[in-house]
């Protein structure tokens, strides 16, 4: 019976090949979404080893984040970034949940989770929401948490004034554009709590900024932040 699968499938692929959303390379039987190439050579940054890394640096003097990381470099070209053009215009969603999870097993690894108490992805205009049909920042989220084993709260904090997209903006106008555009709605919630805030891509991490500010303004709430990649400016 396992034979005449395997020949199903293989007739099957050939009609309808399946390709790396990575690379598009054709992904073997037992690959699904990213070959087994990609999973490999995707650069790690590493950075939820290193407290004092880049991306925690980014946010000296801006806000009070406990720690941060990211899974991957976004540069132009790279795997990651194929995966997250995918998953946020092609609506691949299970490209957020599976790097979800594989970016979770390493957090979990490295103990950077232990002392987090909930997930907030970093939310998405209703509109936008409505649009885009899904927010990438919740799936991605969810693949975490599924590792992690912590909930994740998409009501307590709302983005309540729809902005402009980020992209070829500079670091000021990305920071103007985003100033002042979320909200916490329940505060009881998160009151207390250890939150990781979760993103697809930190660039100037203008929009991190404003949403810890924003959750830093209820009373003994802490904020760790990470992102499935980091760019460069």
């Amino acid at each position: 019976m396992s034979y005449i699968y395997d020949l199903w499938d293989d007739f099957i692929s050939l009609l309808f090949p399946r390709l790396c959303y990575a690379c598009g390379s054709h992904l073997m039987r037992n690959e699904s979404l990213i070959c087994t190439e990609c999973y490999v050579v995707i650069p790690r940054t590493n950075y939820h080893y290193e407290k004092d890394n880049p991306v925690a640096q980014l946010f000296w003097g801006r806000c009070m984040i406990e720690k941060a990381a990211a899974f991957s470099y976004y540069n132009k070209g790279s795997r990651i970034r194929n995966l997250i053009h995918n998953l946020k215009y092609k609506g691949i969603r299970e490209i957020g949940y599976e790097l979800g999870r594989i970016y979770g097993l390493s957090l979990e690894a490295s103990g950077f989770t232990k002392d987090i108490d909930l997930i907030i992805p970093v939310p998405l205009h209703p509109a936008k929401k409505r649009i885009r049909g899904f927010n990438q920042s919740e799936i991605i989220s969810m693949g975490i948490a599924d590792v992690a084993q912590l909930p994740v709260d998409i009501k307590s904090l709302a983005r309540i004034i729809v902005s402009a997209t980020q992209t070829k903006r500079s670091r000021y106008e990305r920071w103007t554009n985003v100033e002042g555009i979320f909200q916490v709605i329940d505060p009881q919630t998160i009151m207390g709590k250890h939150v990781l805030l979760v993103d697809d891509v930190i660039t100037t991490g203008s929009t991190i900024e404003s949403c810890t500010n924003e959750l830093l303004k209820i009373e003994g709430v802490k904020v760790s932040v990470v992102a499935l990649a980091f760019a460069v400016v």
